[in-house]
């Protein structure tokens, strides 16, 4: 008897002693699951098949070891401060519908029990999810909605890694304020009464209505006219009279915010009605599918965009070029601003559970709110990932920065798009003014 206690006892002790040896939370953690919900159908769907093939190759990655890759997530084979446990993505699709999104949140959080959600695309969407989140104490990730007011609610369980509209926003109104300096790759100094009107339409959304107004905000602030501003209904099926109306107004240049069906009608009716401004710039989203250049094909040669990647990113950046060949083997396609990002949002999420060593909710908010991932392991051509804590932008990433592309031909015949800002990593010269239909 006594021997048999004794036995016991050294069992109870070695099961003490693996105890303190094991991270906090590991104990039958086998996978971490993390609800994913995006625009798989619908005007953006071709965004969800992005933005799902982004997340999926970071989990891929994260869940195996890819010694070639130098990034931390590549080396583990799971979550190594949880025992090694996977991510497990459960998609959901919101249709671009608000209502349907925060519906899915629920039942993510409720019927499948994940640990955190990524989401959501379209702004309006992930204003809906992450206060279904935040009334249940969920953590959220949103790795690519650019309306500012999400980051100004105050939420405490929800952290954006990508910059915002305003950011972006700005970026355009310094290419303009560049050409009238000179300081354009190719293009020799532009007078600015040559750019002073211009003209914007923007879907009447979440999104498009913040970019409607931070246009007006910045063209007062950098002395130039708003001739016209618009906004249109979203997956419109005739733009016609919105085009009449921007031309009508003569101005400059035509600024967008649009998904991808509408920026593919809008650009054909300009061409229909041979809308003539010096520049078309568009708010990324739609402007940067690959939908949009397939189905355009020259005709978009010169049109701006947004961005915060670009494919001429992996000729300064090795780790980019090494991911790309990873997401264009697995879909035919480079890396955009849609999956690039994605692909960051969910690497954020590893190196967020990581840091924590565990699936708690107030483990993984500590974690978030102290993370710091250097520019070096990101594919994006960042600073590196660091939240704000204070102030009135909460949960938002303070160290992104964004690029603008223009639609230029390439050597092989292609259509690709070139950095044309900012001016010190441009990689081709600006085509200006834009040319004739």
């Amino acid at each position: 008897m006594k021997a048999y206690m004794r036995k016991i006892m050294m069992a109870m002790c070695l099961f003490a002693v693996v105890g303190f040896l094991v991270p906090s939370g590991a104990w039958a953690v086998k996978e971490v699951k993390i609800g994913v919900i995006y625009p798989l159908t619908g005007g953006a769907a071709a965004a969800g098949r992005e933005l799902r093939a982004g997340a999926e190759l970071a989990a891929e990655i994260a869940n195996n070891v890819m010694p070639d890759l130098p990034m931390a997530m590549a080396k583990n084979a799971g979550i190594k401060s949880l025992g090694g446990a996977k991510i497990k993505l459960i998609f959901k699709d919101h249709e671009g519908n608000p209502t349907l999104g925060a519906d899915l949140a629920k039942k993510l959080i409720l019927d499948d029990k994940v640990d955190g959600i990524l989401g959501c695309y379209h702004s309006s969407v992930t204003k809906a999810v992450s206060a279904v989140c935040e009334e249940y104490g969920v953590p959220m990730i949103n790795g690519s909605s650019t309306s500012p007011a999400l980051t100004q609610r105050g939420f405490k369980w929800f952290w954006r890694t990508t910059p915002h509209d305003k950011w972006f926003t700005k970026d355009l109104f310094e290419l303009l304020k560049g050409l009238t300096e000179g300081k354009v790759r190719g293009v020799a100094k532009v007078s600015k009464k040559d750019l002073m009107n211009l003209a914007s339409a923007c879907e009447n959304t979440e999104w498009g209505s913040h970019v409607s107004g931070l246009i007006k905000e910045f063209a007062k602030e950098y002395g130039f006219k708003m001739k016209k501003s618009l906004l249109y209904a979203a997956n419109s099926a005739d733009l016609s009279s919105e085009v009449r109306s921007l031309k009508a107004a003569r101005p400059d240049v035509m600024l967008f915010a649009s998904y991808t069906s509408d920026a593919i009608l809008l650009v054909k009716t300009m061409r229909a009605q041979k809308a003539r401004p010096k520049i078309i710039w568009g708010q990324d989203a739609g402007f940067e599918k690959p939908e949009f250049r397939e189905t355009l094909g020259d005709g978009i040669v010169g049109i701006l965009t947004r961005t915060v990647f670009l494919p001429k990113v992996v000729e300064i950046k090795k780790l980019a070029g090494q991911v790309n060949a990873l997401y264009k083997a697995k879909t035919g396609n480079d890396l955009g601003g849609a999956s690039a990002r994605a692909f960051t949002g969910l690497q954020t999420w590893v190196y967020i559970l990581e840091k924590a060593g565990s699936t708690k909710p107030a483990a993984i908010q500590a974690a978030a709110n102290s993370i710091y991932i250097p520019g070096k392991e990101l594919v994006v051509p960042w600073a590196g990932i660091k939240f704000s804590t204070s102030g009135d932008e909460l949960g938002q990433n303070i160290l992104g920065s964004g690029l603008i592309g223009q639609y230029q031909k390439q050597k092989d015949g292609s259509i690709g798009l070139e950095i044309v800002y900012p001016f010190d990593v441009a990689s081709a010269n600006m085509i200006y003014p834009f040319p004739k239909w």
